[in-house]
């Protein structure tokens, strides 16, 4: 198979960016390229064309490489739905709900299989495989049984290039370190390596570049610059911290709940680039402030995070901010938790059957838990009663568990082609639940929400700023940034000469 693995010294090295990056590059060169990652553990997730389920990094670096995402790139997503427990996403489908131990105990050869099947199968239908690892590959405690570094990289037999993050400081150390505990097998695999996220004048990490090649006998293939918003959706949670730092201060206020199992999360990234909207994330009572508008978004455990809010008081600052006449948008399980009340029929949300919660109430409806979990694409447009204006769809994803069913009519928020009423719009559009992830980056609905509010505060209103125009520029932007400061033709050489005599 002729391909690379990009691994890091940690988690947020930027393995996922660089992985997009060169899933460009080589698209770019007419190269049939494709993305791979073995496992990933997230809640961030991307439905692909059928109806599956993979890791969101997978769906953008598919885009990237200009191809069509399917499960090959992904065959093994964990999402969280506890501190001990996670739920398997096997080829797309939901398969089980297994703690780590257990996981580590039952799962192991069938993710082999599986990882095997998967690399056949992209070898098949493409010319190069760029493949993401996960974390480090030096989690001694893992490294017996780990299905995603170095594993990986010897079922494939592609060489790899680790990737250290200079931002966070002892670079030197991660590398260097690295490469110590690594097998001497596995150490022969590593052809290079790339430092990411530099602050600076580069040309005064050349000593250092140095260094670290005659200390390793390993080429240095690039320094690459922090880059700023560079707008590719992020993957985990130590990505959603540094991405929403910002403490830029708009006009507009918008509270994201930061929910202990918060999904999906990326439905919200758009607001980062609207000029006149401060976008914050709160965890605690004391954070929430005055906000102009909130958003309870996806997550990956309903009731769990439901009681969190009330524990926390969350739940009775989000009630006063609709009593005063505050926008409020429910996404997926924030949609469920507006609701009157959540009944876990079948357990699969606790694993308490017919456990039922009382929600906060602001929306007439009730939403069932059932067995089987909805992942569809869909398409629809404001409904008739809204007395939105319809020149325009709205486009999205579902992925969920739980059925809401409305107790009056004429308060629906979409139709959708398949002729289906979805979600509740409210109160001239104050409060809004959906299941449609990824509502926001539809930029004509984005530009008709954030006027609603702007008209509420005595704001003009403002130009849908069209923010899909240029996301796939931003695949090209970001491939040249990298490629200005990678030795392009030597990871090309490199990757060509693997495994020849």
């Amino acid at each position: 198979m002729k391909g690379v693995m990009i691994q890091g010294t940690a988690s947020d090295v930027g393995k996922s960016l660089i992985v997009t990056a060169l899933c460009r590059m080589f698209a770019n060169e007419g190269v049939k390229v494709v993305p791979f990652k073995s496992q990933n553990m997230s809640n961030n997730s991307y439905v692909t064309k059928d109806g599956k389920e993979i890791g969101r990094a997978q769906g953008i670096q598919a885009e990237a490489a200009k191809i069509e995402a399917d499960v090959w790139m992904n065959p093994i997503l964990l999402k969280p739905r506890s501190n001990q427990e996670a739920e398997i996403v096997f080829l797309g489908r939901a398969l089980k709900t297994l703690s780590g131990r257990r996981y580590r105990e039952t799962f192991y050869d069938k993710g082999l299989d599986i990882i095997r099947e998967s690399l056949e199968h992209l070898e098949k239908q493409n010319e190069l495989v760029v493949i993401e690892g996960a974390g480090s590959p030096v989690e001694i405690n893992l490294k017996d049984r780990e299905l995603v570094n170095m594993k990986v990289a010897e079922l494939a037999d592609v060489p790899v290039v680790l990737v250290a993050d200079i931002d966070r400081g002892g670079v030197f150390a991660s590398i260097v370190g690295t490469l110590e505990l690594l097998d001497p097998p596995e150490r022969q695999r590593v052809a290079g390596v790339i430092i990411n996220k530099f602050r600076g004048d580069i040309s005064l990490f050349e000593d250092g570049i140095q260094w670290l090649e005659k200390k390793t006998g390993i080429p240095v293939l690039g320094v690459f610059p922090y880059v700023e918003n560079h707008m590719i959706d992020a993957e985990d949670s130590l990505s959603l911290n540094s991405q929403f730092s910002n403490k830029r201060k708009g006009n507009l206020d918008i509270v994201v709940i930061h929910l202990p199992f918060i999904s999906n999360y990326t439905d919200f990234e758009p607001f980062l680039y609207e000029e006149d909207v401060s976008i914050r994330l709160v965890k605690h009572a004391t954070e929430f402030g005055n906000p102009d508008a909130v958003i309870i978004p996806g997550t990956k455990s309903t009731l769990h995070d439901l009681n969190t809010l009330k524990d926390s008081g969350l739940d009775l600052l989000i009630s006063s901010h609709i009593e005063k006449g505050g926008y409020v948008v429910g996404i997926c399980g924030g949609y469920q938790i507006l609701c009157e009340e959540i009944i876990d029929e079948a357990g699969s949300d606790t694993g308490i059957q017919n456990r039922k919660d009382k929600g906060l109430g602001y929306i007439p409806g009730n939403t069932v838990f059932h067995h089987e979990k909805d992942t569809i694409r869909v398409t629809g447009e404001y409904h008739e009663d809204t007395g939105l204006l319809l020149n325009h769809k709205i486009e999205g994803y579902e992925i969920h568990l739980g059925k809401t069913v409305l107790h009056q009519l004429g308060c629906s928020f979409l139709r959708l082609e398949s002729g289906k009423e979805e979600g509740y719009f409210g109160h001239n559009g104050q409060v809004i639940g959906t299941y449609l992830h990824h509502l926001f980056h539809n930029d004509e609905w984005r530009n008709q929400w954030l006027n609603m509010i702007r008209k509420s505060k005595g704001f003009p209103n403002k130009e849908v700023f069209y923010i899909s125009d240029f996301k796939d520029k931003r695949y090209d932007a970001i491939a040249a940034n990298m490629k200005a400061h990678l030795d392009f033709d030597l990871l090309k050489d490199i990757i060509h000469k693997w495994g020849s005599v």
